[in-house]
């Protein structure tokens, strides 16, 4: 095992082995969050804030999803994968299978965030990664077959509030696995039942609703769960679906290989590269996106780094599993994504790309205008709309996802312009006695109703806007070599401004997997001082920035 801590041989761009590369470097992290003491009543939990910093209070079901890095890192064999076959490692993966068991709820539900929460995405994350696991290390135990089958049964049974199409997609996908293990036909018909289900929610435009609308990122997601469950079924009906929501992402992979951002429902970058490599023999777009993901963002590291406690595992199963299975297309180093001029707008989504050879624009119109901007070298521009800031400390966003914005695109001069009302910005933190309360409500109203208390958390965090009376119209004009962006305002008595910025990502609603890291948070926030003195002035202004570039020949 001294190789665990050499260097992998770099592959060179485009070359397979970059998702091996990415992804052994990930397991010693993986591990690191691991309870590894065969005598600990925690062995085998993944949750270090609870086993070992001691600062939660229950462990997070969530997180045993970690378990299926340390099955795929086992069985995958590489003359550069130090844990292919490590006796140590399979038995730490089925540790966690176990745990996993042992610490869910008598109805075979688990908790994500506070106590009782029965949270159905971290029984579907969870049961996924512990059965595909159970599989990939070839274990035989009847407990924890006993222990699948349950969680089966309560994700049958049990809905939650919002409509986020990639836990119904993964969903589905943890049935297949626990109908081939105990071959119990209900699980077929819940499988096929969740199948629909996300299928339906998915909009003409190609795109799969999380929460109010289209969000790139999690477009990935499902888009991988779900070829992941045709490659198991055979299921023909995934087809057509997959090949459209696959088209609708390949728009908004950037040509220095980043993807997705704040101009997504849930400000995500996700990108799982292992749907993709599935889809890439049949959808052109799929194989450009996969190509790029190889040939610049992981060696330019232009990829998203979303690599906290609870999402540090997410992508590097999928990097194991996008390596085996990547797709040797004919023509494949050839390939490139989106590189000629065009103009693509989601009407639906709200969303408006315009792109050239070197450079891509991309606009969200229900969120405000909020614009990322990105050549074949990196970020060039990007911003989250305008916020004010009142002298009371109140601030005011247009960045909200709002469907009432009055939106209009006009092809003929490439302009788009969206006016709408501007919200006030929630940042709540818990105190102690906030925290007190919580747990109050957590361990008595949510123990009897969960999802009621999820829906007033959906509602406080993430679906529910403060509405003002001020108003903001924000008009984007696409020219040959710049981008002119014109800001107006009218605070409508609401207060006093004492500051204007347009910052690369604030964002205002809570997604546990937003506020990842890549190269464009690093932009300059940009002050809107004109606009501030017309606002401070007489309550309304307004101020015009260009972003501009030069075409290569």
């Amino acid at each position: 095992m001294s190789q665990v801590f050499s260097v992998f041989e770099q592959p060179h761009p485009g070359h397979r082995d970059w998702y091996l590369f990415e992804a052994v470097r990930g397991v010693p992290r993986i591990l690191q969050m691991l309870d590894r003491n065969p005598l600990s009543p925690t062995y085998g939990c993944f949750d270090r804030e609870y086993w070992h910093y001691r600062t939660a209070d229950f462990p997070c079901g969530m997180n045993e999803e970690f378990s299926l890095v340390l099955a795929l890192a086992w069985v995958t064999e590489h003359s550069q994968n130090p844990f292919f076959k490590n006796p140590r490692l399979r038995e730490l993966a089925g540790a966690a299978l176990r745990f996993a068991a042992k610490t869910a709820h008598r109805d075979g539900s688990c908790d994500d965030y506070f106590p009782f929460e029965k949270a159905r995405g971290a029984a579907a994350f969870s049961l996924y990664a512990t059965t595909e696991s159970y599989q990939l290390l070839g274990l035989k135990d009847d407990a924890l077959l006993s222990f699948f089958a349950q969680r089966g049964d309560w994700l049958l049974s049990h809905q939650e509030s919002g409509r986020l199409a990639n836990h119904q997609a993964l969903a589905a996908l943890a049935l297949q696995n626990v109908q081939v293990l105990t071959g119990e036909p209900r699980f077929r018909a819940g499988r096929e039942t969740l199948r629909d289900l996300a299928l339906s929610w998915q909009d003409n435009e190609g795109w799969f609703q999380e929460y109010e609308g289209a969000d790139p990122g999690y477009q990935t997601c499902t888009i991988s769960f779900l070829a992941k469950l045709r490659r198991k079924t055979g299921d023909a009906k995934l087809t057509g679906p997959l090949q459209r929501a696959a088209k609708f992402a390949a728009h908004f992979m950037h040509p220095d290989g980043s993807y997705g951002g704040e101009y997504g429902s849930r400000n995500t970058c996700h990108f799982y590269p292992h749907g993709f490599e599935l889809l890439a023999a049949e959808s052109a777009e799929a194989l450009q996106m996969a190509e790029l993901f190889l040939r610049r963002a992981l060696p330019g590291r232009t990829r998203y780094f979303n690599d906290d406690n609870r999402m540090c595992a997410h992508y590097v199963y999928d990097w194991f599993q996008a390596w085996r299975d990547y797709a040797d297309v004919p023509g494949r180093s050839q390939a490139a994504c989106l590189t000629e001029p065009r103009t693509a707008w989601f009407p639906e989504a709200g969303l408006l790309v315009q792109r050239d050879a070197h450079h891509c624009a991309v606009a969200a119109a229900h969120k405000g205008g909020v614009i990322k901007v990105t050549s074949e070298t990196g970020p060039v521009y990007s911003d989250t709309g305008p916020m004010v800031q009142l002298e009371d400390g109140t601030v005011l966003v247009a960045h909200l996802l709002n469907r009432a914005n009055e939106v209009k695109w006009n092809a003929d001069n490439r302009t788009l312009a969206i006016h709408g009302r501007l919200c006030r910005r929630r940042a709540p933190v818990m105190t102690p006695v906030k925290q007190m309360v919580f747990r109050l409500l957590a361990l008595t109203v949510g123990r009897c109703n969960p999802n009621w208390l999820r829906r007033l958390i959906q509602k406080l965090f993430i679906t529910g806007k403060a509405v003002t009376q001020a108003t903001f119209t924000r008009t984007i004009h696409f020219a040959d070599e710049a981008i002119e962006i014109t800001d107006a305002m009218d605070l409508h008595g609401a207060g006093t401004a004492s500051r204007v910025i347009a910052a690369p990502e604030s964002t205002s609603i809570y997604v546990a997997s937003s506020n990842s890291f890549q190269a464009s948070n690093l932009l300059s926030v940009r002050r809107l001082d004109q606009l501030l003195t017309g606002l401070r002035n007489s309550g309304s202004g307004s101020e015009t920035f260009t972003i501009k570039f030069r075409r290569k020949p």
